[in-house]
């Protein structure tokens, strides 16, 4: 693939790009009774950019952002609380993520499967970054 298909923000070589892709999560979400009472499916997908430059030079994992303790905290948060609306739930799972120090962005999309007749899914997407937070 040539480099200029991969767009000026891979031209940093020490960004990493962490992606969780379908995590399947039961929570309880929606304002409906229906929904109060029953767990449903969520899919949840995250996209995490860091600075990878000590973990590539030092291949130790405290070097590295740990993609394994961020899911276990997600999966925690969704399953343990209930939520009314999709885009809260997002916004909690984005400042979760964004919580570790080694966080440059994230986005993160949460679909609900089967809240609209027709639809395979509804979907919200928030990203964060600490350059926002910064210019906040």
């Amino acid at each position: 693939m040539p480099l200029h298909a991969l767009g000026d923000e891979h031209l940093d070589h020490d960004l990493a790009t962490i992606r969780i892709k379908d995590l399947r999560l039961r929570t309880h979400i929606g304002i409906k009774d229906e929904e109060i009472q029953n767990r449903q499916d969520v899919v949840i997908n995250a996209v995490i950019r860091y600075r990878a430059d000590k973990a590539v030079a030092f291949n130790h994992i405290e070097e590295a952002l740990n993609y394994r303790t961020i899911t276990k905290q997600v999966i925690a948060h969704v399953e343990d609380n209930r939520f009314l609306l999709l885009e809260r739930m997002t916004r909690e799972v984005l400042d979760l993520i964004m919580s570790f120090d080694q966080v440059l962005a994230a986005q993160v999309e949460i679909d609900k499967p089967h809240a609209l007749r027709f639809a395979d899914s509804v979907s919200i997407t928030l990203s964060d970054s600490r350059e926002a937070r910064r210019g906040s």
